[in-house]
C-alpha cells in the first residue's frame, strides 16, 4: 500500500495537482485520467516514473499502466489525496465542458460506452468460465479417471456456480444499459427480463408466436437505448406533479411495445447474422482469417474499435453454447509475449530489463497492456513482430477449430482452462507458435535500445 501510495502522489503531482483533473477512473490495469490542460502534464516525467508500465493516450483520456491490481489501489490513493485537498466544484464542472468541447470522437465514445456495460461482468465471466472448465477437466476419465463423476451433487452445484452468469445476462446487460445511457436501472432489467420472459412463447403476434430472448444481448442494448431515450424526454415534457408516476408507466408500455414489434426482431436478425457469419468466416476461413484476426488485433486495441466486438463474444456464446473468436484474438497478446522476451534478451539497458521482467509473468497470465504500451510499442519493431507472432498462433488456432466456454475476460495462458473438450493442446500448440514466432520476428527485425 506504501508503494500505491508514493506512485499516487507521483502521478498527481506530475498531472498538474487536483485542480487539472476533471475525472480520475481506474481499469484492470490503468490509471485514467481526464484534464483540463495537456500542457501542465510533465509527460515525459510520467513515463519515468517506477511503477508505471506504459502511457497511452486515447481521445481526452490519458492512460497510465500500472498492471493488474495496482490500478485500483493507486486511484483509491489518488482519490483520498484529492479529498484532501479537493477542487472547487465549480472549475471542475466548466473544465468538463471545456475537454468536452475541445475532444470529439463520436466513433470512440460509443464503442467505450459500449464496453462499459459489459466491463463490469468481466469478474463474473472469469469465474463462471474457470468453474466450467475445471468440471469438464475432472469429468475426463484420460486424465484423471473422471473423479467428478463420482460427486454427482457436488458436481451439480458447481455447474449452477458456473451457468449462472448466462442465465441472468440479458437483465445484468439490461440493468448496466441503463446505468450507462442514464437511464432508471430498474427500468432497465424490467426490459430485458420482458424480452426474456418464458410467458412470451405463448403469445401470438402476426401469426407467429413470440420467442423469449430472441436477439440476446443486441436485442436488450437497442431497447434499453430506447428506453433511455423515451424516459429522459417524457421527464422533459411531463408535469413535475405527475412525472413521478407517470414517466415509468408510460415509458415501460411505449417501450415494451415497440421492443415486442419492432426492436426484438431487429436485434434477433441482427444477432443471428452476427453468430452465423462470424462462424462462418471462422469455419471456412481457415488460416488466412485467423492470421488476419489474430494480426489486427493490437492496432485495434489501440484505436479502441475492439470494444465494439465484446457483443459478438457474448452472441457467439449465446448462440452456440461456445465462442471460437476468443482463442484466436488471444493469440495477439501471447504474441506480445515471445517479442518481448527478444527484447529481455537483447537489451542493455537495465530500466527496460526491470520493465520487461515486471510484465512478463502478468502477460502470460493474459494481460497484455503493460507489455504493449511499456515495451513492444514505444519501440516499434517489436510491435510489428508481436502482430505477425500473433497471426501466426491465430492461423494455428483458427485451422484447428479452437473454442472456449466463455465471452471473454480470461486470455494468454489461463484460457487453456476454459477450452472445450479435446482442443486444449491444440490451443496451447498455437500459444507456443505464437510464443516462438514472436520471439524469432522480434529478434529478427531488432530495435533501437534506448538509451537510459
Amino acid at each position: 500500500m506504501e508503494k500505491a501510495r508514493r506512485l499516487a502522489g507521483e502521478l498527481l503531482q506530475g498531472i498538474g495537482g487536483a485542480d487539472n483533473i476533471t475525472r480520475l477512473e481506474n481499469c484492470m490495469t490503468r490509471v485514467r485520467v481526464e484534464v483540463n490542460d495537456d500542457e501542465r502534464l510533465a509527460l515525459a516525467r510520467l513515463r519515468q516514473l517506477d511503477g508505471v508500465k506504459g502511457y497511452v493516450k486515447q481521445g481526452n483520456q490519458h492512460q497510465f499502466i500500472v498492471g493488474p491490481g495496482a490500478a485500483a489501489k493507486v486511484v483509491e490513493e489518488m482519490r483520498s489525496l484529492l479529498a484532501a485537498s479537493p477542487a472547487d466544484e465549480q472549475v471542475i464542472s466548466q473544465t468538463k465542458a471545456q475537454v468536452k468541447k475541445k475532444y470529439k470522437a463520436p466513433m470512440s465514445d460509443a464503442l467505450r460506452q459500449l464496453a462499459n456495460v459489459f466491463i463490469p461482468l468481466i469478474p463474473a465471466f472469469i469465474a463462471s468460465g474457470l468453474i466450467t472448465g475445471i468440471i469438464n477437466i475432472l469429468k475426463r476419465p484420460d486424465i484423471v479417471g473422471g473423479i467428478a463423476t463420482g460427486y454427482p451433487n457436488a458436481l451439480g452445484l458447481a455447474a449452477i456456480f458456473g451457468s449462472t452468469i448466462f442465465t441472468i445476462m440479458n437483465i445484468l446487460v439490461g440493468v448496466n444499459t441503463a446505468r450507462v445511457f442514464g437511464g432508471s436501472v430498474a427500468l432497465g432489467g424490467v426490459m430485458a427480463g420482458i424480452l426474456s420472459s418464458p410467458a412470451l412463447a405463448q403469445i401470438t403476434l402476426f401469426g407467429e408466436s413470440l420467442q423469449p430472448g430472441r436477439g440476446g444481448v443486441i436485442a436488450v442494448l437497442l431497447v434499453v437505448v430506447l428506453m433511455c431515450w423515451i424516459e429522459k424526454r417524457l421527464r422533459e415534457w411531463l408535469p413535475e406533479s405527475l412525472e413521478l408516476i407517470l414517466n415509468p408507466l408510460l415509458t415501460t408500455l411505449i417501450t415494451a411495445t415497440l421492443a415486442i414489434v419492432v426492436l426484438q426482431p431487429l436485434g434477433g436478425i441482427i444477432s443471428e447474422a452476427i453468430a452465423h457469419g462470424a462462424t462462418l468466416a471462422i469455419d471456412r476461413g481457415g488460416v488466412l482469417v485467423g492470421a488476419v484476426l489474430a494480426g489486427t488485433f493490437l492496432p485495434l486495441v489501440l484505436t479502441g474499435l475492439h470494444q465494439g466486438m465484446v457483443p459478438i463474444h457474448v452472441e457467439l456464446v449465446q448462440a452456440h453454447g461456445y465462442n471460437a473468436l476468443l482463442p484466436i484474438l488471444a493469440m495477439a497478446g501471447v504474441g506480445q509475449v515471445g517479442a518481448s522476451l527478444a527484447v529481455l534478451l537483447k537489451t542493455r539497458s537495465p530500466r527496460l530489463k526491470k520493465l520487461v521482467k515486471g510484465a512478463l509473468p502478468v502477460g502470460i497470465l493474459g494481460v497484455g497492456e503493460p507489455l504493449i504500451f511499456g515495451v513492444t510499442l514505444p519501440l516499434g519493431r517489436p510491435f510489428i513482430a508481436a502482430c505477425l507472432g500473433g497471426a501466426v498462433g491465430g492461423a494455428v488456432v483458427c485451422y484447428a477449430k479452437v473454442a472456449t466456454v466463455i465471452t471473454f475476460g480470461i486470455s494468454g495462458l489461463p484460457l487453456a482452462l476454459t477450452i472445450i473438450s479435446g482442443k486444449v493442446m491444440l490451443y496451447l500448440a498455437g500459444w507456443l507458435a505464437a510464443v516462438v514466432c514472436g520471439f524469432l520476428f522480434a529478434w529478427l527485425m531488432g530495435f533501437n535500445d534506448p538509451e537510459e
